[in-house]
């Protein structure tokens, strides 16, 4: 058993997926250490991604609209320590920070709702999406099927859906399992979408002066999803991708080695480049290696779409 002689406090956005995500690193971490329910108060902030539905992420202010008032309350020391989707999270992030710990990694894939398959949806159907990743895979796929912003919760998702304005979505499985939604809509082999970069992980951000709080988030880390999470965001940093750009990634760990395929795409879905290596844990030099084989496969028009 661990001493936690004050109450501490951990940020979440307040929409019903990141407090679920909350509540399970709330439970991991009274669990590793013995401590008592009240050891951990969860304090919601409605963050500024959330305000903003109808524009696109990346017209907004991109991903950082999802961290920056927990961030800022990390700094004053309202929290002290935040939690994240790690997909969520900008790849380049502030150096007072650091992820300190991750807990074991969740289905990777993408649901598919409203249809069982993409060849049930009519020609020149709507389908609701606000990933650049899923809008260029379904259009590799389907080019005839019209792309709708779809921004929101998932509540707000599954009603937009539910009231027709849209005749398919996809979710990723991992927050409709951590809503108990675990039957809803068809899940999409990876072989078939390959997952956004860090879907499915949860991530425990904390400043990093603050010793006490890395230590007991260090107990409750999951080294191998950290590791697969790390050379995924890695290759969004070596292409100098932002939230505009369609890139996939999966690393799955194989012993001392992970195992690493990305995609990237044209928007339009037209042209896809793939690359895979197979590399040791700590080597994330590999992952530079990865990415330019991805651009020098690219056409000019789509290396220009990175940095």
């Amino acid at each position: 058993m661990s001493n936690n002689p004050v109450t501490l406090r951990l940020g979440t956005r307040a929409s019903p997926l990141a407090l679920a995500q909350a509540k399970l690193v709330k439970r991991a971490l009274l669990e590793a250490h013995g401590w008592a329910e009240s050891s951990i108060e969860i304090v919601p902030v409605v963050a500024s991604g959330d305000k903003v539905q109808d524009r696109p992420l990346a017209d907004v202010g991109g991903k950082a609209l999802w961290t920056k008032e927990l961030d800022a309350w990390l700094i004053s020391g309202e929290i002290d320590f935040s939690v994240h989707s790690m997909k969520d999270v900008e790849t380049i992030r502030p150096l007072e920070f650091t992820t300190a710990a991750m807990l074991p990694r969740a289905d990777v894939r993408d649901r598919l709702l409203g249809v069982e398959a993409f060849s049930q949806i009519p020609h020149g159907a709507k389908l609701g999406t606000s990933a650049p990743r899923r809008t260029a895979q379904i259009k590799q796929m389907r080019p005839d099927i019209e792309i709708t912003l779809f921004r929101g919760n998932v509540q707000t998702r599954l009603r937009k859906l539910a009231e027709g304005e849209v005749c398919a979505t996809l979710l990723a499985a991992a927050g409709l399992n951590r809503l108990e939604m675990d039957n809803v809509g068809i899940a999409i082999p990876v072989e078939t979408m390959l997952p956004a970069p860090a879907q499915g992980a949860i991530g425990i951000e904390c400043l990093v002066s603050n010793v006490p709080v890395l230590n007991w988030l260090d107990q409750i880390n999951h080294k191998d999803t950290r590791d697969c999470v790390f050379a995924e965001r890695a290759v969004l940093a070596a292409l100098a991708a932002d939230c505009r750009s369609p890139v996939a990634a999966l690393a799955i760990k194989q012993g001392d080695y992970i195992w690493l395929r990305a995609e990237i795409f044209s928007m339009d879905g037209a042209e896809q480049v793939t690359a895979e290596r197979r590399f040791r844990a700590d080597n994330y030099d590999e992952v530079a290696i990865l990415a330019e084989e991805l651009l020098s496969g690219a056409s000019p028009q789509l290396r220009a779409t990175f940095g």
